[in-house]
C-alpha cells in the first residue's frame, strides 16, 4: 500500500471530530471546545459539510508541502483529514470533470488568514493543474500578482500585519483540459483615507515604507524622497517598523513580481513617482492670509516641496499653487471662482492625495488584467477567489466599516441561500424527502441598508445631493426619522424612547444590529466621505502634467470633456459594484472558508474561547451545522459505505458480489437499525442521527480488533508451520551434505596415501643411480684438477721469488731517505720546538680577526637608529664581541642621530611622543597625524598684518593658532573661530574680525577633554562648573588637526597645574550648554554618504554626528 493510502477515511484516527456535522450534542460549547482541541494538535482545519474551518495559527505549519499537495491530488473530499487543499482540490476537479464554474467565497474579520487562505487556494490549483511553458507563465503571473496588489492595497492594523484594505476577487480561466489561460481581477472600495490618516498603532499601506526601506540612493534622490520616515506627515511614526517585516526585501519582491507580470521599466518609475508625490503632499502646509475685504485665504508655507512635487508629476508650479487656492464652481454658462481659507485648503490636498492613490490603484489592477487576460476567445471554465473585507468592530466605526460591513450581510445572505440550495438540491437529485429548515435570514438587516426609497445609503446620497446647508447631523436626524420604528436600528435622538437613557449610545451615533451582533457607528464624516469630491481645478490641474500616467488617471480634468453633471457618489458605486458581484457569485458553485482569528495578540498557541465564539456567532457557522444535519447529518456513497462497515455482517464479508446499495440494505438490516434512522438515496445512504454513525464506528471499532486477533492467530500458525517444515527439509540438506563431505574425504585421504608410497619408491631409485653417475665423474675430474693445481704451484713459487728481489731493491731507497730525514729533524728541533705552536696559534687568531672586520666593514648598516639589523656572527668564541660591538655601533648612531637635533625639533619630538601615549590605538585619526610634524602657530600670528591687533591683544607666547569650527547646538552648524593656546589659557576669537576674542579660559579651570574613537576632528573642552568660564557652557569644536590641539593643551595644563587633564575617548557623551546637557552621538555611515564627517541636529537633546567608515 502506498504512502498516500494509509489513511482512507475522515472518521480514522482524527484528533476530536473532523466534521462538526458529526457533532453530538450539537452545543455551543461542545462546538467551541472541538475547535480548540484541534487546535491544540496544530488542526487548524474543520469541515462542516463541504464548509472548511480555518483557524489561524498565527506560525509556519509543515502541512503545505509538496508532498501534502500530492496527498491530496485527485481524492475525495472526505477520503483524508480536512485541509483546504481538499476544498481546492474538489472545486477544481469540479471545474474540469463536470463543466461546472467554481468561486470559492473565504470571509472572516481582519486577521483571521483570509489573504493567506486566497494563496494557498491559488498556489495549489497551480500545483495540480498543467505544465509547459506557456502555461507555467500564466500560473507565475497570476500568483504573483498578489504581491503587488499586497503591497499597494495592504497596511498593518491593530488586528493584523498585513490587513487586506480592499476587496479582491479573481477569475481564473481555464481551458477544457483544466490548464489555466489567464485572469481578471475586480477590486471593490480602497479604504483611500489611510492615505492622509491611520488610527493609533496602525500603518498606511507597505509601499511607502518597502520604498523608503528598500530603494537605491539614486532611486530616493530620483524621486526627492530621504529614506527617514519621519520627514513625511502622511507615515505614522509610532508603527513604522513591523516584527518579523523586512520592507527592504518586500520592495525588491515587488519590483521583481511587477517584472513578472509584465510591467515596463518606465511604468514601474511611473507609478513609485506617483508614490512618492503622495508621500511629499502631505509635507505642503498652509499658512492663512487676509484680504482688504477680510476674505480668508490661504497660501502654501514652503514652495520648495510644492517645487519639488511639480518636477515630479511634470506640472508647472504656478498651476497646482492656484490649484490649492481657488476653486471654480461652474453652473451652466457661468463660472465663478471663490478663494480658499486654511482648512478647504488643507481638505483639497488631501482630496487629491485620496484620488491620485486611488485611481493609481485602479490603474494597476487594469494594467494586470491586461497582462494576465485570456488571449483566446473560446468558451472557458472559470473558477472565482473572492477575497474580501472581513466584518469590522472597532472602537470608532466609520462610513468604511459600514460599507465593509454591509458588504458582509451581503455574503451572508448568499451564503445562507446558496447553502440551503446546495442541501435541498442534493436531496431532490438523490430522491429523498426535503424538509423545510428554520434559519435566521438577514435580508431585513440588508433592506434597512439598500433599499432604494427609506434605506440607510439612498438617505445618504439624498443628503449629499440636497441644497442647503448639509451636516452629519442633518443626516443623522432624517435617520431618526425614518429608521425609527425598524427592529435592527437604534439610536438616541429617534423617536423611540427605549434608547433616550442609553448612555452607551452617544448623540452623534446611530446602532444597527447585524448578524454579527450590534455596531455602533459615529456619522461624523459620512458625508463628505461618500462624496468623495475632488475640486475640478485639481483634476483639470493634473490633466495638464506632462506626465503620460498621471494624464491618463485624471481624464475628467480635460477642459474639451467637462461634465457638469454630479458623479455618482462612493456609496452608490460600492452597492453597485456588491449586487454585480452577488449576480456573478449566484452563478458558479459555491465552496466557502470560514476563517477564524484564534485572540487578539496575534501570538501562536492562544485560543480565546470568548472571541472564537463571538466569531462563530456573526459567521453563523451553528446555523450552518443545523442546516446540513436538518435533515441527515451524514450521507455516504453506497460503494463507499459497503467498504467501509462490510466486516460487521457475515453477509457481506469478505466480498459482496452484488450491487453496491443491495449489499448496504442487507448490512443495516442484519445490524437491526431502525428504519427510520437512515434513507436510500440514489447513489448514497443517508443517516440522521450522528449517533447511529457513532455506533456503527463503534462495532467496526471492536469487529477489528476481533479480524486483527483472528489474523494474528492465522498468522502465527502459518508462521510456526512453515518454520517446522523450513527447519526438516534443512536437516536433510544437511545430513546429505555431510555424508557427501565424509566419503570424499575418505576418498582423499587413501588417495594421498598411496602418492605418498609411490613418491619414496621413485625418489630412491633416482637417487641410486645419481650416486652412481656422480662417481663416474668425480673419477674423470680429479685427474684434471690435480694436473691444474701443479702448473699453479709452480707458478706461484716463480712470481714469489721476482716479487722478493723487487721488494729488497726499494727498501735500501726508503731507507737512505728515513736516514736523511732523521737527520734535519735532529738539527731543526731544537728551535722549533719552544715557539712553534704559539705562533702558529696567534698567526691564525689574527687571520681570523682580520677577515671578520673586514666582512663587518663590508656589511655596516645604515646610520639610522631604527635599523635593527646586523651582520650574522661567524664564529662561537666571537660571540660576546660581536654583541658587545652590535650595541656600541647602535648607541654610535644614536649620538649622531641625537646630535643633529636642534632645540625646537626636540621639542616636537617630545609632543609626538606624548601624542603616541595619549592616541595610539584610541583614536582612528591617529595613524594619519604620525607623519605630519606639529607646527603650533598656522596662522602667523606674529607676522601676518591681519591678525596684528589680535597679536597685540595677546600678551603671552602663542603655543598654537588655528581655525577651528564651533558648533551650535541650534542647528548642529559650525562657525568658524581662531583658537589660540598659551601656556596659561586658550581663547577663541572671531575669525571674520580677525582681532575680536570672544572667550578665554585659564587652563586652570580646563577639567577634561571629550572625543570619539573614530576618524572625525570633533572634541569638547570642558569647563569647571562654577568658575566665569562655565557660565557659557563646554565648548564643542571641529578641527583637521585635533591631535596637535590636544597634545599641546595636555602638556600645556600639566606644566602649568602639575595635574593631569582627563581625555575621555568615547563615542557618546554630554556637553553642557549653559543650563542644558545635549548628548552627542558618533555613527558610522557608508562612504557613498560624503567624505567628512557632518554634525545633524535631531532634536533639543540629541547632535548626532555621522563619520564616514574609512
Amino acid at each position: 500500500m502506498s504512502k498516500m493510502e494509509v489513511k482512507t477515511s475522515l472518521l480514522d484516527n482524527m484528533i476530536g471530530l473532523g466534521d462538526m456535522v458529526l457533532l453530538e450534542p450539537l452545543t455551543e460549547e461542545s462546538f467551541i471546545e472541538n475547535l480548540r482541541k484541534r487546535f491544540d494538535h496544530n488542526e487548524i482545519y474543520t469541515y462542516i459539510g463541504s464548509v472548511v474551518i480555518s483557524i489561524n495559527p498565527y506560525r509556519s505549519l509543515p502541512i503545505y508541502t509538496p508532498d501534502k499537495v500530492e496527498e491530496y491530488r485527485n481524492r475525495n473530499f472526505y477520503e483524508l483529514s480536512p485541509h483546504i487543499y481538499a476544498l481546492a482540490d474538489e472545486a477544481y476537479r469540479s471545474l474540469r470533470d463536470q463543466d461546472k464554474d467554481q468561486c470559492i467565497l473565504i470571509t472572516g474579520e481582519s486577521g483571521a488568514g483570509k489573504t493567506e487562505a486566497s494563496k494557498l487556494v491559488m498556489s495549489y490549483v497551480a500545483a495540480v493543474c498543467g505544465k509547459g511553458a506557456e502555461v507555467n507563465q500564466i500560473k507565475e503571473q497570476l500568483l504573483q500578482s498578489n504581491p503587488v496588489l499586497e503591497a499597494f492595497g495592504n497596511a498593518k492594523t491593530v488586528r493584523n500585519d498585513n490587513s487586506s484594505r480592499f476587496g479582491k476577487y479573481m477569475d481564473v480561466e481555464f481551458d477544457f483540459k483544466g490548464d489555466p489561460l489567464g485572469g481578471v481581477i475586480s477590486n471593490y472600495l480602497l479604504e483611500k483615507s489611510r492615505v492622509v490618516k491611520q488610527p493609533r498603532g496602525e500603518r498606511n499601506f507597505h509601499i511607502f515604507y518597502q520604498l523608503l526601506s528598500g530603494a537605491s540612493e539614486d532611486m530616493l534622490k530620483k524621486l526627492k524622497l530621504e529614506r527617514d520616515f519621519s520627514k513625511y506627515n502622511y507615515l505614522s511614526l509610532d508603527s513604522a517598523t513591523v516584527t518579523g517585516v523586512d520592507d527592504a526585501a518586500s520592495f525588491r519582491t515587488v519590483r521583481n513580481a511587477m517584472q513578472i507580470v509584465g510591467f515596463m521599466d518606465d511604468e514601474t518609475q511611473s507609478v513609485l513617482e506617483l508614490v512618492g508625490a503622495v508621500l511629499k503632499l502631505g509635507n505642503i502646509e498652509f499658512k492663512p492670509e487676509s484680504r482688504v475685504n477680510d476674505i480668508d485665504e490661504s497660501r502654501v508655507k514652503d514652495k520648495n516641496e510644492l517645487k519639488e512635487i511639480c518636477e515630479l508629476l511634470g506640472i508647472e508650479q504656478s498651476v497646482l499653487e492656484r490649484a490649492f487656492s481657488f476653486r471654480t464652481v461652474e453652473a451652466k454658462q457661468e463660472k465663478v471662482s471663490t478663494t480658499l481659507n486654511v482648512a478647504q485648503a488643507y481638505y483639497a490636498r488631501d482630496a487629491l492625495a485620496k484620488n491620485l492613490y486611488s485611481r493609481l490603484f485602479t490603474w494597476l489592477v487594469n494594467r494586470i488584467n491586461e497582462s494576465i487576460k485570456a488571449q483566446t476567445k473560446k468558451r472557458k471554465k472559470v473558477m472565482g477567489v473572492l477575497d474580501i473585507y472581513g466584518f469590522e468592530i472597532f472602537e470608532e466605526n466609520s462610513f468604511e466599516q459600514f460599507i465593509i460591513n454591509y458588504c458582509n450581510e451581503k455574503l451572508q445572505q448568499i451564503f445562507i441561500e446558496l447553502t440551503l440550495r446546495e442541501e435541498q438540491e442534493e436531496y431532490i437529485r438523490e430522491g429523498i424527502e426535503w424538509t423545510h429548515i428554520e434559519y435566521f435570514n438577514n435580508s431585513v438587516i440588508c433592506d434597512l441598508i439598500e433599499n432604494n426609497t427609506n434605506g440607510i445609503m439612498a438617505m445618504l446620497d439624498e443628503e449629499c445631493l440636497r441644497p442647503g446647508t448639509v451636516t452629519d447631523s442633518t443626516f443623522l436626524e432624517k435617520l431618526n426619522q425614518v429608521c425609527a420604528d425598524h427592529q435592527h436600528f437604534e439610536s438616541r435622538m429617534s423617536k423611540s424612547s427605549k434608547f433616550l437613557n442609553d448612555h452607551s449610545l452617544p448623540h452623534n451615533c446611530f446602532r444597527i444590529q447585524h448578524y454579527a451582533g450590534k455596531v455602533l457607528y459615529h456619522v461624523e464624516g459620512f458625508m463628505d466621505k461618500n462624496n468623495d469630491l475632488l475640486y475640478r481645478d485639481l483634476s483639470q490641474a493634473m490633466w495638464k502634467a506632462n506626465h503620460s500616467l498621471i494624464k491618463s488617471l485624471f481624464p475628467d480634468g480635460n477642459p474639451a470633456k467637462i461634465n457638469l453633471k454630479r458623479p455618482p457618489t462612493a456609496g452608490s458605486q460600492f452597492k453597485t459594484s456588491v449586487a454585480t458581484l452577488m449576480k456573478n457569485l449566484q452563478t458558479k458553485n459555491p465552496n466557502y472558508i470560514r476563517c477564524i482569528k484564534p485572540n487578539d495578540q496575534k501570538a501562536s498557541h492562544i485560543f480565546t474561547d470568548s472571541l472564537v465564539c463571538h466569531q462563530v456567532r456573526y459567521l453563523g457557522l451553528m446555523e450552518n451545522v443545523r442546516v446540513r444535519r436538518a435533515g441527515y447529518a451524514f450521507r455516504q456513497p453506497y460503494e463507499a459505505c459497503l467498504e467501509r462497515y462490510k466486516m460487521l455482517c457475515k453477509q457481506t464479508w469478505p466480498h459482496w458480489r452484488g450491487k453496491a446499495r443491495d449489499g448496504v440494505e442487507v448490512l443495516l438490516k442484519d445490524l437491526q437499525i431502525p428504519a427510520e434512522e437512515y434513507s436510500y438515496g440514489r447513489s448514497k445512504i443517508f443517516i440522521r442521527n450522528p449517533r447511529t454513525l457513532f455506533s456503527l464506528e463503534e462495532q467496526r471499532k471492536r469487529r477489528l480488533h476481533g479480524l486483527a486477533t483472528l489474523i494474528q492467530k492465522i498468522f502465527r500458525g502459518w508462521k510456526t508451520r512453515t518454520r517446522f517444515l523450513l527447519m526438516k527439509s534443512s536437516q536433510v540438506t544437511v545430513a546429505a551434505w555431510y555424508r557427501r563431505y565424509a566419503q570424499q574425504k575418505k576418498y582423499k585421504k587413501t588417495k594421498s596415501s598411496a602418492v605418498i608410497v609411490q613418491s619414496f619408491i621413485r625418489g630412491w631409485k633416482a637417487r641410486k643411480i645419481l650416486r652412481e653417475l656422480k662417481y663416474q665423474k668425480r673419477c674423470e675430474e680429479a685427474v684434471t684438477t690435480i694436473g691444474a693445481y701443479w702448473h699453479g704451484t709452480q707458478a706461484r713459487r716463480e712470481l714469489k721469488r721476482l716479487k722478493e728481489e723487487a721488494r729488497c731493491k726499494h727498501a735500501v731507497d726508503v731507507i737512505w731517505a728515513y736516514w736523511l730525514g732523521l737527520k734535519v729533524r735532529r738539527e731543526y728541533r731544537k728551535f722549533f720546538r719552544a715557539h712553534a705552536g704559539k705562533r702558529i696559534y696567534e698567526f691564525t687568531i689574527q687571520r681570523i680577526m682580520q677577515k671578520y672586520f673586514l666582512e663587518l666593514k663590508n656589511k655596516t648598516p645604515s646610520m639610522s637608529p631604527s635599523d635593527k639589523t646586523w651582520p650574522a656572527r661567524p664564529y662561537l668564541f666571537l660571540d660576546s664581541t660581536h654583541k658587545e660591538l652590535r650595541r656600541i655601533f647602535h648607541l654610535w648612531t644614536c649620538k649622531k642621530y641625537r646630535g643633529q637635533f636642534t632645540d625646537q625639533k626636540k621639542a616636537i619630538y617630545e609632543e609626538k611622543l606624548e601624542a603616541s601615549e595619549l592616541f595610539k590605538e584610541k583614536k582612528a585619526l591617529y595613524p594619519s597625524s604620525v607623519a605630519q610634524p606639529f607646527q603650533g602657530d598656522y596662522l602667523e600670528i606674529n607676522k601676518n598684518p591681519r591678525y596684528q591687533k589680535l597679536n597685540s591683544l595677546v600678551e603671552e607666547k602663542i603655543i598654537f593658532a588655528d581655525v577651528v569650527n564651533k558648533i551650535n547646538r541650534a542647528n548642529g552648524k559650525g562657525a568658524q573661530r581662531i583658537f589660540l593656546l598659551t601656556k596659561n589659557k586658550f581663547m577663541l576669537a572671531d575669525q571674520k574680525s580677525g582681532h575680536q576674542i570672544k572667550s578665554t579660559v585659564p587652563l586652570a579651570e580646563l577639567t577634561s577633554v571629550s572625543m570619539s574613537a573614530q576618524s572625525d576632528g570633533f572634541f569638547a573642552l570642558r569647563v569647571k562648573e562654577g568658575t566665569t568660564a562655565a557660565a557659557k557652557g563646554d565648548f564643542l569644536l571641529n578641527s583637521e588637526r585635533i591631535i596637535e590641539i590636544i597634545t599641546k593643551l595636555y602638556r600645556a595644563g600639566l606644566n602649568l597645574t602639575k595635574e593631569k587633564i582627563q581625555i575621555e575617548i568615547t563615542d557618546e557623551f554630554l556637553v553642557q550648554f549653559k543650563q542644558d546637557k545635549v548628548c552627542v552621538k558618533f555613527i558610522q555611515t557608508s562612504p557613498k554618504n560624503g567624505t567628512t564627517a557632518s554634525c545633524k541636529r535631531k532634536n533639543n537633546r540629541l547632535l548626532e554626528v555621522t563619520v564616514p567608515s574609512p
